[in-house]
């Protein structure tokens, strides 16, 4: 899909096999004789954690899906891999064209993922040495089209992944409460329908917790608590089920809700607030 919006062809065909976009469409590349070979290097500006490796192999086996030519990559960092600035990323060799064709496709996935990586990687570092260790969630506030990269890269970070979607696992928020009639209800018709699916229960009071115990909630999720409730909550839940920090969650918060007790944090911010990373490719 990212190589059909640059190259003009249908959004409905996206695989190597079917893909009707041609290089030919990067009418600024055929400015190069075709026989012209190169090698380029690709450096990040900045310091982060680089991420995206898979995706730009991807965006050069499909440019070459049906030339005898293929674009080679030499790999100088791996997935995960903290960098820094102005160290090179990975080398490319092969057509002029073809390099300068997959350049953008390729670096824009880079530059968003090492984005999400830096991002959750600078959470995980908050929560070093913690006596409880608990896990870093995503959410689904994904760039649309784009969740499963972004999920990817938040493992590469060292974050956990919540839910795929809606299809997975409940999440039973106010509106479904209100919907169904109560806390009860809503997880009887749950255990009901998918009853091999995991069940949380996002709650606001004290109240709701308990409501949400009794029903047997596998998850809780705890809906912008203070930290004095939420120790209490760590308490009165006393392991009967995971309990889930949502709402106000930043670097300088995400420490002291993590000592709280709880047994997961669920951060928005590490796939919706994320800046580019910045990043550069010349030819050598």
């Amino acid at each position: 899909m990212a190589l059909n919006e640059d190259l003009g062809g249908s959004l409905a065909l996206h695989t190597a096999a079917e893909n009707n976009y041609s290089a030919d469409n990067d009418i600024t590349a055929q400015l190069i004789p075709a026989e012209n070979m190169a090698e380029a290097r690709v450096i990040s500006r900045e310091r982060a954690v680089f991420c995206g490796q898979p995706f730009v192999e991807e965006v050069f086996a499909q440019l070459t899906a049906n030339l005898a030519e293929q674009v080679k990559i030499k790999w100088l960092v791996k997935d995960g891999e903290r960098v820094e600035a102005n160290q090179p990323l990975f080398m490319l060799r092969g057509s002029a064209r073809l390099l300068l064709t997959g350049e953008r496709a390729a670096l824009n996935f880079v530059q968003m993922l090492s984005a999400t990586a830096t991002a959750v990687r600078a959470y995980i570092d908050k929560l070093q040495g913690l006596e409880k260790p608990l896990a870093l969630l995503d959410t689904r506030k994904t760039i649309p089209g784009l969740r499963a990269a972004q999920k990817y890269a938040i493992a590469c970070g060292g974050g956990h992944n919540h839910r795929a979607g809606l299809h997975d696992a409940y999440l039973i928020k106010e509106n479904h409460i209100a919907a169904c009639g109560g806390i009860a209800q809503a997880v009887d018709k749950a255990k009901q329908l998918n009853p091999e699916k995991p069940i949380e229960i996002e709650v606001e009071t004290m109240d709701e917790l308990n409501q949400s115990i009794d029903a047997g909630a596998d998850i809780i999720m705890l809906d912008n608590f203070d930290l004095t409730t939420m120790r209490k909550a760590v308490e009165l839940t006393a392991d009967r089920c995971l309990l889930e920090a949502s709402g106000n969650v930043n670097l300088d918060t995400v420490r002291s809700i993590a000592e709280t007790g709880v047994d997961r944090i669920s951060v928005g911010a590490i796939t919706k607030h994320v800046r580019a990373i910045d990043l550069s490719m010349r030819f050598l």
